[in-house]
C-alpha cells in the first residue's frame, strides 16, 4: 500500500455527509494530509448558512495537525467528495486553503496535492500559486 492509498483510506473514513442541524452540513468533503514527520491527519468540510463560519476539509486537517503536534509543514494531501480525485480540478484546494497553506509554512509550496488518484498525478502548491505575494516576507524573515 503506497502513501496515497493510506491517505485515501484515512480520508474516506471521514466521509459520511450529514446535516448537523437545519443550518449546518458536514462530512461531504474530506481530506487527509501527511505531515513533515510522516504522521497522517484528517479533516472534513463543515458548512453553515453563514459562509464566514465555513471550514474546508483541508484547513480542518491542517488545524488538526497543528493542534495535535505543532507541525506546520505538509508533504502530501488528498481531498475529495464521494470518490477520489479524478482529473484536473478534482480534489483541488480552494483559494483560501491554498493561501492558508502558503502562510502556514513556506515549505508548503512543495507539498504534493493529488489530482488524479488512478494515475497518481499530482501538482505542487507552488504550481497552483507560482507568483505568491508573500514570498518577500519569508525572505525578510530570513535576513
Amino acid at each position: 500500500m503506497d502513501i496515497w492509498e493510506k491517505l485515501y483510506q484515512k480520508a474516506k473514513e471521514q466521509y459520511h455527509p450529514q446535516e448537523v442541524s437545519p443550518f449546518i452540513y458536514a462530512h461531504h468533503v474530506v481530506c487527509a494530509l501527511e505531515s513533515e514527520n510522516g504522521e497522517i491527519y484528517t479533516g472534513f468540510c463543515i458548512e453553515s448558512c453563514a459562509g464566514v463560519m465555513d471550514l474546508c476539509a483541508e484547513r480542518v486537517a491542517a488545524l488538526n495537525m497543528y493542534i495535535q503536534s505543532q507541525q506546520t509543514v505538509v508533504k502530501r494531501m488528498i481531498a475529495f467528495r464521494d470518490q477520489p480525485p479524478f482529473g484536473k480540478g478534482s480534489g483541488m484546494p480552494c483559494g483560501a486553503c491554498r493561501e492558508f497553506f502558503m502562510q502556514l509554512n513556506e515549505k508548503n509550496q512543495d507539498m504534493e496535492i493529488m489530482v488524479d488518484y488512478q494515475t497518481r498525478e499530482i501538482v505542487t502548491l507552488k504550481e497552483l500559486l507560482p507568483l505568491w505575494w508573500g514570498e518577500e516576507r519569508y525572505q525578510e524573515q530570513k535576513s
